[in-house]
């Protein structure tokens, strides 16, 4: 400071006031110039924004974007009414048309692009108003070019395969068999009766002697009340198809078989007849005791005397 005082008595001549005043002069240039690196170095807190100014921000936003979205919209407008002063109209069909057709059309260059390329990637028109689902052309353009759509048919690539063809099934005929003459191939044409039981009905026959009424292929083994009911209507009976046996002369052997005799039954028969002599009529057979009423009922159908 002193040798600057001398310097400055030296080579000026200041008052003493006129000294202070560019001191101070110096000073405050020499702050000014550091306090730029000073506020560098100082953050600021984070401004924190209220409720209604936030919604403020927000909506200020949405008309931001709206006022883009109408301006985007008057533009395309303006271009539609443009090129379609200088476009022709004529009939076309969207999904088979090319870049140049849409632009003689009144679309721009990059609007008919965007179209082809839709098509291209496997995009179809299936009728004139998928159209106005295309953003590139605006709803007035779309009215215009309503009246000449023209989408010819077309037919899918895919070809349903052949499938063969599924075996028909003749449905029975209801036709009417004689059960006591049959054999299990007619008697598998009534309506119900397969094969298995075709085989059952004949085998129970045989050791009847055949049938003396429809009740008893109740007794066939698989044939309850619902199925006897489906088949009844469907047969007949030859009653002089029935085997008869003589009981005077019958022997064990012919009579075994017979499914409403017991072997003891049976040997009480033969027994009674050699002791008693021959049975004259079926009130004879009834004095075998070991035989009950229903046996009785049973096999008179089957005996002769």
């Amino acid at each position: 400071m002193l040798y600057m005082k001398n310097w400055l008595n030296k080579y000026f001549s200041f008052t003493k006031g006129e000294y202070n005043a560019l001191l101070t002069l110096l000073v405050i240039l020499f702050v000014i110039s550091i306090l730029p690196y000073f506020f560098s170095k100082i953050t600021l807190p984070p401004t924190t924004l209220s409720d209604k100014e936030q919604i403020a921000i927000e909506q200020l936003n949405l008309v931001q974007k709206e006022y883009g979205a109408q301006r985007y919209n008057l533009q395309n407008q303006i271009e539609d009414e443009e090129l379609t002063k200088n476009g022709h109209l004529f009939a076309f069909d969207p999904n088979t048309i090319n870049l140049s057709q849409w632009q003689k059309l009144g679309l721009s260059a990059k609007q008919a692009g965007a179209i082809i390329n839709y098509v291209q990637k496997g995009g179809k028109f299936f009728k004139p108003q998928d159209l106005q689902k295309m953003y590139t052309i605006s709803p007035q353009k779309y009215q215009q070019l309503l009246p000449y759509i023209n989408i010819t048919s077309f037919t899918s690539r895919y070809t349903s395969p052949n499938y063969p063809e599924k075996p028909t099934y003749v449905k029975k005929q209801a036709i009417i068999i004689d059960i006591n003459t049959a054999d299990t191939l007619l008697l598998d044409e009534i309506k119900g009766v397969g094969a298995a039981f075709a085989k059952r009905i004949v085998k129970y026959r045989e050791k009847l002697g055949g049938f003396y009424k429809k009740e008893q292929l109740l007794e066939v083994y698989g044939i309850d009340t619902s199925k006897y009911n489906e088949i009844k209507e469907q047969i007949t009976l030859d009653l002089n198809a029935v085997r008869k046996i003589n009981i005077n002369t019958a022997e064990f052997d012919d009579l075994k078989n017979n499914p409403y005799l017991k072997y003891k039954q049976i040997n009480a028969i033969i027994q009674y007849r050699k002791q008693h002599g021959k049975y004259n009529n079926i009130e004879d057979l009834k004095k075998v005791l070991i035989l009950t009423p229903q046996n009785i009922i049973n096999l008179t159908p089957y005996l002769v005397f």
